[in-house]
């Protein structure tokens, strides 16, 4: 290894030591949408006395699912870890990043390959509120479980990381409003971590979130400048 470099968990733990950060994560005071993801960082630092009720983790959760996805299928998935000893078990996993253990929980975003077989409870969900007449209905669960059902495993694991990203920043952005704080994390041995928490085989591990009462309010934001990301209309 060059000395240049770090091994992953050197690189994924150094910041917290050059992270100069004395204030607290801010407490907002308004949490209109656009003041919300302005202000969400990610905290690595966390009391770990401070314990989330279930209550709490679910009114969060289902914020978080209301997020839009591919046909409506929402194939996303939670394990929420709040168990001490299942946290101490997951620490090596996932590089020995201390927000592991110290956070009130950490929930592992996953995502199910085979969502589209709940098709049929969705739209009939959909059906019986009187948006979508029966015939129709049928129509478009024969249609899902025809392309969904034909498609190769690494398309429906695509859709399932497409939206699970999108549900895990829906999670994130609706804890900051409720005065929590989160870090997403893709610094962890995916393959152990599904064998050690048993995730049945169709689930897609998308990512790992920490999230409770930080105590540091991590880094500012910093962004290249949007025209260096924006282009309008088509590539030269």
């Amino acid at each position: 290894m060059s000395q240049n470099t770090m091994s992953k968990e050197e690189y994924l733990n150094k910041v917290k030591e050059i992270d100069t950060t004395k204030e607290a994560p801010k407490q907002l005071e308004d949490t209109d949408f656009l003041t919300v993801a302005k202000e969400r960082r990610s905290v690595r630092q966390y009391d770990p006395e401070f314990k989330m009720d279930e209550s709490e983790i679910r009114e969060i959760l289902e914020t978080a699912v209301l997020a839009p996805s591919s046909s409506n299928l929402q194939p996303w998935r939670f394990l929420v870890i709040e168990d001490q000893a299942e946290k101490e078990k997951l620490l090596p996993i996932a590089n020995n990043q201390q927000q592991i253990v110290d956070a009130s929980v950490v929930i592992a975003v996953l995502g199910d390959r085979n969502a589209y077989k709940n098709a049929d409870q969705i739209y009939s969900q959909i059906a019986e509120k009187g948006n979508m007449p029966e015939d129709v209905k049928n129509m478009y669960v024969n249609s899902i479980f025809d392309n969904y059902g034909n498609f190769p495993k690494e398309r429906l694991a695509r859709i399932a990381h497409i939206d699970g990203g999108i549900v895990s920043n829906q999670l994130m952005l609706a804890a900051k409003a409720k005065g929590y704080d989160t870090v997403p994390m893709g610094g962890y041995d995916e393959a152990q971590f599904l064998e050690a928490f048993n995730v049945p085989e169709n689930y897609e591990a998308v990512m790992l979130i920490s999230l409770g009462k930080g105590t540091k309010a991590g880094f500012q934001k910093t962004r290249l400048p949007l025209d260096e990301v924006v282009q309008w209309n088509r590539y030269e």
